[in-house]
């Protein structure tokens, strides 16, 4: 019988106790009993995204999320700078301009580093900028940015926010929302937290506040303020996913079990360092300068077909990877260390790599990248 694996970056693996969690009964979202698990999750992702602002929950994507971001800090016509370092910083600038934004998009190369001097550059010759639109993780090209470095250039605009997409980055990549002064910080349920695609969660600075008061841009079911509104009195505007709550709880229960935030992301970091390491050690390229933890990119050699590659990791050893993307496709192969993740599923990420890929021709020395990974993994395990 085939044992099947998630290594994909999202949606990830989901542990069978927090599906058993999420299989209570669905009791009414407008109860008092249902208010009580609201405030206690609502209250315990502030330390996730290391704020002491409120976190709202929403019932959408995080793509619901971040159109909430710009249809509650900007107004028509207002000027927004996009970091488009991939998929879904092209994303923002989609939504953008959805909106009526005028919009300045900064296109990078794939897997190529940001340069902060683009942006002090740009706000240099428009200091008018109402809001500079990122990612913390691009999961596309498996990259990051340099967040803490772009907030502070931000913070020199008293009206000029920071919206940063931590939907692939949250609890895989170091973020500090109100250290490093991000105003608009928001991520996704089906990644790193465990939990099936479904909630996302967006929190507001005070300078974010101040912005979506003068917003003229129009909206209902992602307005700002009647989030606001409910969650002081410990619920929210519309329908709850309740059984999605029970889920959250779990995570976050089980996260602070761990050890708390910096713990997962201490963990997260060495498997993606074991990783990268072991894909190197077979002769293998990154595709990302300026690569994340919580998933690798992995360049597919010369001469193999990439696309056939990923689906004999599932047809072989019953292992979902992810592939490109646009041009990337059939080019790269990605690899998730996020979430539900253990040494274990490096080795056999690796493993699986090696064998494939030796028997589509590739020259490498079978084990060797696993030996390397484990030289790195074994003190930890």
């Amino acid at each position: 019988m085939k044992k099947f694996y998630n290594l994909a970056p999202g949606p990830t693996e989901v542990p069978p106790e927090l599906l058993l969690a999420s299989a209570k009964p669905t009791i009414h979202h407008r109860t008092k009993e249902f208010s009580q698990l609201f405030k206690s999750v609502s209250s315990s992702l502030k330390s996730i995204f290391k704020t002491q602002n409120d976190v709202y929950i929403l019932v959408s994507s995080g793509t619901g999320a971040m159109e909430m971001a710009v249809a509650n800090v900007l107004s028509a016509s207002d000027k927004a700078y996009v970091i488009d370092a991939g998929k879904f910083g092209e994303r923002w600038g989609q939504i953008c301009k959805t909106y009526g934004v005028d919009t300045y998009i900064e296109k990078l190369e794939w897997g190529s580093c940001y340069d902060v001097s683009m942006l002090e550059n740009y706000l240099s010759k428009n200091p008018d900028c109402r809001a500079v639109f990122t990612q913390l993780s691009e999961s596309a090209s498996a990259s990051t940015l340099p967040i803490k470095e772009i907030a502070q250039i931000t913070a020199k605009y008293p009206d000029c926010v920071l919206v940063v997409d931590a939907v692939s980055g949250l609890l895989a990549q170091d973020i500090r929302m109100d250290e490093w002064g991000v105003d608009v910080l928001l991520s996704g349920s089906q990644k790193a937290l465990m939990l099936p695609p479904g909630l996302a969660f967006i929190s507001f600075s005070p300078k974010a506040e101040r912005a979506n008061e003068r917003s003229n841009l129009p909206k209902f079911y992602f307005d700002y303020k009647k989030y606001k509104k409910n969650l002081e009195k410990d619920t929210s505007p519309f329908t709850m996913a309740v059984n999605m709550i029970y889920a959250l709880q779990w995570s976050l229960h089980r996260i602070d079990e761990e050890g708390g935030v910096d713990t997962i992301l201490e963990k997260t970091q060495k498997y993606a360092e074991a990783f990268r390491a072991g894909v190197q050690a077979i002769g293998l390229k990154l595709l990302s300068s300026c690569p994340v933890n919580g998933l690798t990119a992995v360049v597919v050699p010369e001469g193999i077909d990439g696309k056939k590659l990923k689906e004999e990791f599932y047809t072989r050893f019953g292992i979902t990877i992810a592939g490109g993307q646009d041009k990337y496709a059939g080019k790269i192969i990605r690899v998730a260390h996020m979430g539900y993740f253990a040494p274990s599923d490096v080795i056999l990420a690796l493993s699986a790599l090696e064998m494939l890929l030796f028997d589509m021709g590739y020259k490498l020395e079978l084990g060797k990248g696993v030996a390397t990974a484990e030289r790195l993994l074994y003190k930890g395990c």
